[in-house]
């Protein structure tokens, strides 16, 4: 039943100035800082995407998070997923999320999603040079489920048959996802709760299972498991290989996307209506696997001129219809395990936010009330 579903839109802690990043990127840096740079790279590209309702916030504000939190609830929002980022005990982007921790007035239900990648300079271009690194180890996993218990005994806390959820970004870094599961499991045993365990999966990982020990897959979109043809992320994986070969053409075609005589190929260009037409039913998996959608996706603010990928013509309508052909394709596990992820909240700066615009206003959000509504009559 629709009753069920569990919306959850992934959060982005990055509106804040810190230390680190005003070394590696410069003064005063926060996501904003790329999201007012950003230009449009061909006629109809919409970019720059700027806020609306909530304004360029600072999430050292606490006040910010009163607002978002009681914004994504009156549009059926069910809960909050925060990034957050751990380095053998270094915290990074914490501050918001200690804050939420320490004030109730934030009253919204959240989990909890390691982003478990080292931090490079990527949006320079520049991915081999690490400026946080991440080091694995039993010892660290003992220190950093310690640390997390604080959050999941929080009443707010998501939980799946009294079992706090917690998310590990990419589990294929891991040297040993189960182990890891199980030392986790163990401490949070000691504390006197077990715990749902769940991983995003993406296309381009060639395993696209559940690993041992965990409970369920998040289906990371736009770069999700359930796309009928994995060459989707092939072109992204190996664009600058495939540009100058002959089977790039091929590859395009099967994508519908533009032809490679159109200069804009470089910029990776899809059609959003191909985001949500020939995804694999989830009833074909043999595990719990919970859908995702994106509003959109268009990380050129990041990166300027080599974005991963950009969707063009995404409206609320077809965000609507994206969300309405999952609901008729998702039957929920049980009343707890509903979820359905929408990435993002706020990553304006890869152009997949919730949050209004000052284009669209609140309506991708009156889109997501709407077919919630309807699809629940």
């Amino acid at each position: 039943m629709t009753t069920q579903i569990k919306p959850i839109a992934i959060y982005l802690p990055q509106y804040h100035p810190i230390p680190e990043n005003n070394k590696w990127w410069g003064e005063g840096f926060t996501e904003w800082s790329n999201v007012v740079k950003a230009k449009p790279l061909f006629e109809g590209h919409y970019q720059p995407h700027l806020p609306a309702d909530l304004g360029f916030y600072d999430l050292r504000l606490q006040e910010t998070m009163i607002a978002q939190a009681n914004l994504a609830k009156q549009y059926g929002i069910y809960g909050f997923c925060y990034y957050h980022y751990w380095f053998n005990g270094k915290l990074l982007l914490e501050k918001p999320l200690h804050q939420m921790l320490n004030n109730e007035k934030v009253n919204m239900p959240f989990m909890l999603c390691w982003a478990n990648e080292n931090w490079t300079r990527r949006w320079d271009g520049l991915d081999q040079e690490i400026l946080m690194k991440q080091e694995y180890g039993d010892k660290d996993d003992e220190e950093h489920i310690t640390y997390l218990i604080q959050f999941l005994k929080d009443p707010r806390y998501i939980r799946v048959n009294n079992k706090p959820v917690v998310v590990i970004y990419k589990t294929f870094l891991l040297p040993d996802p189960s182990k890891t599961a199980s030392i986790w499991r163990a401490i949070a045993a000691k504390h006197g709760f077990d715990l749902y365990l769940c991983h995003m999966e993406f296309s381009y990982n060639n395993e696209n299972k559940l690993c041992d020990g965990f409970d369920a897959v998040i289906d990371f979109e736009p770069f999700g498991i359930r796309r009928a043809n994995n060459v989707f992320s092939e072109v992204i994986k190996k664009r600058q290989k495939l540009y100058a070969t002959s089977l790039i053409d091929k590859v395009l075609r099967k994508l519908k996307l533009k032809k490679i005589t159109d200069p804009l190929i470089k910029y990776n260009i899809l059609d959003y209506k191909y985001a949500y037409s020939g995804l694999r039913s989830l009833n074909s998996y043999n595990f719990k696997i919970f859908p995702a959608l994106v509003p959109g996706w268009d990380n050129s603010a990041r990166r300027k001129n080599n974005p991963t990928l950009i969707y063009t013509n995404s409206t609320p309508a077809k965000f609507k219809q994206w969300l309405k052909s999952i609901l008729i394709d998702f039957k929920p596990y049980s009343v707890d395990e509903s979820f359905v992820f929408i990435n993002a909240w706020n990553e304006w700066a890869e152009g997949n936010h919730l949050e209004p615009c000052q284009k669209w206003g609140v309506e991708y959000l009156t889109a997501l009330r709407d077919q919630l509504q309807e699809s629940d009559n």
